[in-house]
């Protein structure tokens, strides 16, 4: 086979370079073969990478669709290196590169160009048993010094999809796919150093730990696969960034666990059917969150005692069924069981221990449908949370049952299927006690306790907490003009994160984008974008909580540097999170640009510059800017490194919230607030050395310096507005000592004095890994992991970037080392 199209740089132009694919097949395996003929072979961009990097090298790839459902498949990549990249192919255009199949291939470059053999196994391909089989096919180059990608199924830029345009392979009979079965034991060692603390008999300076456990594989079907993993281990994984979170909204961390995040794309929801999803201060909810389970214990020790806590949950086991079944159903479901977590405790030398997670039992099942070869789809989803809540303590803090439901499904419109219509719907219920469902009412996502808000109502006697959620998009699928809409709306009683991820609850959103793209190159750019979008929210009271207007532009020159634009106006509108539960506020309107930069992607040094600036009415303001540079000195070699600098002065941040009945005008309560100067520097360091696509060293740096200083305390004057009463003006009062804060809001009035700490910080943080990893034989893999953390928080409030960074440089750490090894049965 030959004759490939070009989609970049010249779109619909023939190959610049001839290329030859072979495909044969016998019982077990089918085997892929290309020539890939180079004028200049000493020009081909050869480059090592772990697995699954996307190296800037010349590539060849074979995508093959082997339930021909013209919706999915398997992508196999390998670059004149041998380093190799596999995926899963779902929603037609979307990729997952977090399945690892094991296959073999081999590359070698020569006088005519470089040639690539690939061979791989019938059962690491999901397909139903037949006489004889009709799969999808296609064939990807990439010759990465003229910037060109070519494709035997070619698709023009102003149209889409890609599984769908596959060109049809036949012929192919009389094979044996057979039932996968395959085990993998693991054995891991765990050698911890911290820091001594006098009279804490848990912080002696070291401590050992070693385990065992067992991760199977099983074909049911040649179209239905069982994952099973018995006492899990992931020492091996990057350690997450630091960061000050300063808000009412929790940090999402992307899951880095290999059971988790393999084949995870099945348990996507609300997003198919549509190429392109677009959210303007819109978050969908995640219905499963994988970093749920097995999460650091909730639960803690009261009293002045030493206590050592867990610092994960332990998984027991668990279970991931995944593939069709009847009726070409995709089918996903995954339950995990977490052991009981217990804290040590020492009280003057009398040993005990409490518990501070339960038992519980996680549980997440999928299933889809498409029809018509993928213009339709309807989906469902449910997950389950069941905790054993023996411990009154915990009964509450946490619930003893969380369940979740959703449906989704999609329409493609039009003859051409130019049109999507996409949407989902979904609602939650969440069960405990009269205590834990009082405390969850009154959490940042829900503020039922809002005084100013008639559509809440708090209830103490309730044991149950219900809500639901949803969302309409319509969206352009191809040619050069953009459009996207969609209304969604997630009501006050939702709740999905036992087991899922939400960002906001209690908000109606909408909004309306349109652009344009130019997709050929012209006299100044190779392509381009202008995009300008409206949208607006509310919270179901009706109060407007966002006005925005956004404007985008982004290009890539001719010379392949690039980089965008991006305005934005906030108008006035009500903040309901602001007060942490208490009234609303009105913010001032606000302007925000940002922009990115970066040079030419195939040079040996890479220079990208982004930066984000935005300006308050009421003289607030942030402004960050962060390079970064990517250097290749040699083909096995790659160092980035991104340091950022960030600045943030607010008029409007919250310290605390103070009963106080005789404060009548903001509902019997002092909502306080002071001017925060908060200066951030940091940097992320990576260094890739790869010795072979099966051997590699990688490294992980990041150093963290973040002050804040707080002034001008102050507190709320009437609700709705964006009015305050500053302390020590008018009477009222505030002294400062070594404890904190104290403060008469009245001066000769009957309010009493109350009292806060020092908000003011110093926070100082390094964080590494260092992984060495050797695949040694198909599946099979050795790890030493070292890990270390140090962290600093001495003089609050000031920065002096050299005492800090000498101060973060000497302080006591903790220092984390592991060997891991895992053997692969394939039986």
């Amino acid at each position: 086979m030959g004759d490939f199209t070009q989609r970049n740089p010249l779109d619909g132009k023939p190959a610049s370079e001839r290329t030859e694919v072979w495909v044969a097949f016998d019982e077990k395996a089918l085997y892929v073969a290309a020539r890939l003929y180079d004028t200049e072979p000493a020009k081909i961009v050869s480059l090592l990478g772990r697995r699954d990097d996307e190296l800037e090298s010349d590539w060849f790839s074979f995508a093959v669709d082997p339930y021909f459902d013209r919706r999915s498949g398997f992508q196999f990549s390998v670059n004149p290196a041998g380093s190799i990249i596999d995926k899963t192919l779902y929603n037609d255009e979307w990729t997952d590169d977090t399945w690892d199949g094991v296959w073999e291939s081999a590359a070698r470059i020569d006088e005519q160009g470089w040639t690539v053999e690939m061979r791989i196994p019938y059962d690491q391909l999901r397909f139903p048993v037949r006489d004889e089989y009709v799969w999808g096919v296609n064939f990807k180059r990439i010759i990465q010094r003229k910037n060109e990608q070519d494709y035997f199924a070619w698709v023009p830029k102003e149209e889409n999809g890609f599984v769908s345009r596959f060109a049809r392979l036949t012929g192919i009979r009389d094979i044996r796919p057979g039932r996968h079965f395959e085990a993998m034991p693991y054995t891991v060692a765990r050698l911890t150093f911290s820091p001594e603390e006098a009279g804490n008999p848990f912080r002696t300076g070291s401590d050992l730990f070693a385990s065992i456990g067992l991760d199977l594989k099983y074909g049911l079907k040649s179209n239905l696969t069982l994952d099973l993993s018995l006492n899990p281990d992931f020492g091996q994984v990057e350690v997450d960034p630091a960061e000050v979170n300063l808000s009412v909204f929790e940090t999402y961390y992307s899951e880095k666990r290999p059971f988790f995040i393999e084949g995870s794309n099945i348990f996507a929801f609300g997003y198919g059917g549509a190429n392109s999803n677009f959210g303007f201060n819109w978050g969908n909810p995640e219905f499963f969150y994988s970093r749920r389970v097995g999460r650091p214990p909730q639960g803690w020790v009261d009293g002045d005692n030493y206590v050592r806590y867990p610092e994960m949950t332990t998984i027991l086991g668990a279970a991931k069924l995944s593939g069709k079944v009847a009726g070409n159903w995709n089918i996903g479901f995954l339950n995990a069981l977490t052991a009981r977590a217990y804290a040590d405790v020492d009280s003057r030398g009398r040993r005990s221990s409490q518990e501070v997670e339960p038992f519980s039992d996680y549980s997440v099942l999928r299933v889809q449908k498409e029809f018509n070869q993928g213009r339709q789809g309807l989906g469902f989803m449910g997950t389950g949370v069941f905790r054993d809540l023996d411990d009154p303590g915990l009964q509450d803090i946490l619930g003893s049952q969380a369940l979740t439901l959703g449906a989704d499904g999609w329409l493609q419109l039009g003859k051409t299927q130019e049109w999507a219509l996409t949407g989902w719907l979904g609602a939650t219920r969440v069960a405990g006690s009269h205590d834990y469902i009082l405390d969850l009412q009154q959490a940042p996502l829900h503020y039922f306790q809002r005084p100013d808000a008639d559509h809440l109502a708090l209830d103490p006697e309730a044991t149950s907490l219900n809500g639901w959620a949803g969302r309409l998009a319509l969206n352009r699928q191809k040619g050069n003009w953009i459009f996207n809409a969609a209304l969604g709306a997630i009501s006050p009683g939702f709740e999905a994160n036992d087991l899922g991820f939400q960002w906001r609850g209690d908000y109606i959103n909408s909004h309306l984008a349109i652009g344009y793209s130019w997709l050929h190159p012209g006299k100044v750019f190779r392509s381009a974008t202008l995009l300008g979008a409206m949208a607006r929210g509310w919270d179901f009271g009706g109060n407007a909580i966002m006005k925005n207007y956004f404007l985008f532009l982004n290009g890539n020159f001719l010379n392949y540097w690039g980089g965008g634009l991006e305005f934005g106006f906030i108008d006035a509108a009500y903040d309901k999170e602001l007060s942490r539960g208490g009234p609303l506020l009105r913010l001032p309107a606000a302007y925000w640009m940002e922009f990115d930069a970066y040079s030419d992607s195939r040079k040996p040094l890479v220079l990208s510059l982004r930066g984000e600036a935005s300006r308050r009415r009421d003289g607030s303001r942030e402004f960050a800017i962060g390079p970064r540079l990517r250097w290749k000195p040699r083909s096995n070699v790659s160092l980035s490194v991104h340091p950022e600098v960030e600045f943030i002065r607010t008029y409007r941040q919250w310290v605390a919230n103070v009963d106080d009945p005789f404060h009548t005008a903001t509902y019997g309560r002092r909502y306080v607030f002071a001017y925060l100067n908060e200066k951030v520097l940091s940097a992320e360091i990576r260094l890739n050395w790869i010795f072979s696509p099966k051997i590699s060293l990688q490294a992980f740096l990041q150093p963290l310096i973040a002050v804040g200083k707080y002034a001008e305390f102050k507190e709320l004057a009437l609700p709705a507005t964006y009015s305050f009463n500053y302390y020590g003006r008018n009477g009222s009062t505030i002294f400062q000592d070594n404890e904190g804060y104290t403060v008469d809001p009245d001066g000769a009035g009957p309010a009493t004095e109350f009292t806060f700490s020092n908000p003011d910080f110093n926070f100082k943080s390094l964080r590494g890994t260092v992984v060495f990893r050797w695949e040694y034989r198909p599946g099979s893999t050795f790890y030493f992991v070292w890990t270390q953390n140090r962290q600093d928080f001495t003089n609050p409030g000031d920065l002096d970037f050299g005492r800090d960074l000498g101060d973060l440089i000497s302080a006591q750490g903790d220092n984390i080392f592991m060997l891991k090894a895992t053997y692969r049965f394939n039986l």
